[in-house]
């Protein structure tokens, strides 16, 4: 390549990779995947390498982005670097020279260093660019792992790792029903979570903190050894980070065993670092202008499967947002088989140029989530629809923060229409059985329903419903019966049914029982007040206020309210024999008509359900414990107790029928 051809790639480089890194680190929002951004952060390099040139605004010379405005900013002691990186198992060896060093996992959070002094938490500041960070004191205070006070009296500083474990990222996801207002993944809920200006946020996030490195305790004698900090650390209180002493000889080896940890780790991680042992020796290589000498990151050498792709599918949302899917030939990775990865946004769909029949790669970001790595092909003939697949009114290309996504105009789109009743009518709302989404659209389009407390006034147009196709007399009465006893209902029902962008079953509830099931105090609260409670936070407080300053919305409800009795429950401090326990369900029930009825009865005692076992979960309900589903092994590996139905109602003497 010419040199001047050279130098022009180099600039759309730096100007790619600077942006992508602005939008995932200042705004939490990606526009690449980590495989396309190292893929080209790698070319930069062997470019700046052929040409001697290195751009003052180069990424490989500049290792971060700047800290925004809202919190105090604070220049760090010492330079906060970017370390160097290998997917070679063999590199990593080769790195060692013959010294021991110690093998840990390189966390995905938010980088913190951590000020003590008089054995108190003095301070605490967020990364930053490296140089300069954003001071977060008082959040820290709420991490739930971290020591405010400890043994030691001198000036204490460390680094480490704030994360959000994939556990609680799935229970917060777990109470967000609209898919568009659920977090993309634990770093970027972490990082929001970290720079809260309300440590009241932050505090519900669950937030712990790992130790990476221990940066100043002068008058402590450590020998000489990293491991020996570790074990300091440890002692004063502070989680650290895991990790194993290696030496040339075992390092392949226990590379292998944090390879097969991974799958199941609970801390979000994105490879591993490797730190010489001896302090002194890696304190004497010095650094480089970006890298310090003494340690090396090791990313995973990703599971790539070449496929083609079939076609792109436009998923409509009652929000509106119209999401790209790709659909390609099936393959297998990390052991499972994948046929459909997110693309997320037109953003991502056009720099990857795709086209039917393209031959692209595929992998797991982090072994997890399948990801489009390259495509091989770049036809880029997708066409990006000019009308809604659902409503055929005409689309929109909307830009926000460099992002674009794609909307459906029509704010009467059937998609958002038929989506938003049929959300009303489903189990956990106000369960009206014989209102499947065919039928809803049938009735929607004769015009039967307008609005929510139409569905109570169905009645009017019996002789029209009995002669429809797939209705009779019997039928409608049925449907009728079922509307009559969706009229006696619960305020958490009510709110879930309504389709507040973010707000779940279990967010529901724990807004109607912090507002003692008055709905005008809920209607009347501002968004500072909504954010205080738990498991709530700012943009599910903002969806609400908005949704219940709108003043069509506002009608919709007075309309219902003439309709409905709204039962107010009396709750039993008492009852609350489950309360700070966690269960999974699954498998068919004995004593229960549905999982949710199971569901309803452990909520009612303080308990919880969620979708997935994790080490936190009190027992696995299966009346099959010997099945060999993904739950039960799940369970098994981690020790979670396997109950039937029965036994967990002894267990926890919950009154049943025999």
């Amino acid at each position: 390549m010419a040199q001047t051809d050279s130098k022009k790639r180099m600039k759309e480089l730096v100007d790619r990779l600077n942006l992508a890194s602005e939008m995932y680190y200042q705004k939490n929002n990606e526009i690449m995947s980590n495989y396309e951004y190292d893929k080209l952060y790698d070319e930069l390099v062997e470019l700046e390498k052929e040409t001697g040139v290195t751009l003052a605004n180069s990424p490989t010379v500049n290792v971060g982005y700047e800290a925004v405005d809202e919190l105090p900013k604070e220049r760090h002691e010492s330079p906060m670097l970017s370390l160097g990186k290998t997917k070679s198992r063999e590199e990593l060896r080769e790195w060692l020279q013959g010294n021991p060093a110690i093998l840990s996992w390189k966390l995905d959070g938010l980088t913190i260093v951590l000020t003590y002094r008089d054995g108190k938490l003095a301070k605490a500041v967020t990364r930053g660019n490296g140089e300069i960070g954003e001071v977060i004191t008082n959040n820290a205070r709420t991490f739930k792992n971290l020591p405010l006070n400890i043994s030691y009296p001198g000036e204490l500083i460390l680094r480490g790792e704030a994360v959000i474990t994939y556990s609680d990222f799935e229970r917060i996801n777990g109470e967000i029903a609209d898919t568009e207002a659920k977090y993309k993944n634990p770093r970027n809920l972490c990082s929001g979570s970290v720079r809260q200006l309300n440590n009241e946020i932050t505090a519900k996030r669950n937030v712990r903190f790992y130790a990476f490195t221990l940066v100043k305790a002068d008058d402590v004698d450590f020998h000489d050894s990293k491991e020996a900090q570790f074990a300091f650390l440890q002692e004063q209180g502070f989680a650290v980070v895991e990790h194993v002493a290696v030496t040339e000889e075992n390092i392949l080896s226990a590379i292998e065993d944090f390879e097969h940890k991974i799958e199941h780790y609970d801390i979000p991680s994105d490879g591993l670092v490797l730190t010489y042992e001896s302090i002194s020796y890696g304190q004497s290589l010095g650094r480089t202008a970006k890298f310090p000498r003494d340690s090396i990151a090791f990313k995973w050498a990703d599971e790539l499967r070449e496929t083609t792709l079939k076609e792109i599918e436009w998923s409509a949302s009652r929000t509106g947002l119209i999401n790209p899917v790709a659909i390609f030939e099936p393959v297998e990775l990390e052991g499972t088989t994948v046929s459909r990865a997110s693309v997320h946004n037109i953003s991502i769909l056009r720099s990857l140029r795709l086209g039917i029949g393209d031959h692209i790669t595929v992998y797991k970001a982090n072994m997890i989530i399948p990801q489009i790595a390259e495509n091989l092909t770049g036809s880029d003939n997708v066409e990006i629809p000019k009308v809604c697949p659902v409503c055929g009114q005409p689309t929109e290309i909307r830009q926000m923060n460099e992002v674009q996504t794609l909307y459906c105009t029509n704010e009467k789109c059937p998609a958002k229409e038929i989506k938003a009743y049929t959300l009303f009518v489903s189990r956990d709302a106000l369960n009206i059985d014989g209102l499947s989404e065919a039928t809803l659209e049938k009735m929607i389009d004769q015009g039967f329903i307008h609005e929510y407390a139409d569905l109570f006034r169905l009645d009017r147009y019996k002789e029209v419903i009995t002669q429809m196709e797939g209705f009779g007399e019997k039928s409608y009465q049925n449907m009728m019966d079922s509307i009559e006893a969706a009229r006696h209902t619960t305020l958490p029902r009510l709110i879930y049914g309504l389709g507040i962008a973010g707000i779940g079953v279990a967010n529901a509830k724990v807004l109607c029982r912090y507002f003692d099931y008055d709905l005008e105090k809920m209607q009347k609260a501002d968004a500072a007040t909504l954010s205080a409670v738990p498991g709530v936070g700012e943009v599910l407080a903002r969806a609400f206020t908005e949704y219940m300053s709108d003043a069509e919305n506002l009608e919709q409800i007075e309309h219902l309210k003439q309709f409905l009795t709204i039962e107010v429950p009396q709750v039993d401090e008492n009852a609350q024999t489950l309360s700070g326990m966690s269960f999974v369900v699954t498998g068919s029930l004995n004593h229960y008509a549905s999982r949710n009825d199971l569901k309803e009865v452990i909520e009612e005692r303080g308990g919880k359900v969620t979708g997935s076992v994790t080490g936190k979960t009190t027992c696995l309900i299966n009346n099959d414990i010997t099945s060999t589903s993904s739950k039960n092994k799940k369970a098994k590996e981690l020790q979670v107790p396997i109950l039937t139905e029965e036994d967990f109602l002894k267990t926890y003497n919950i009154p049943y029928e025999e």
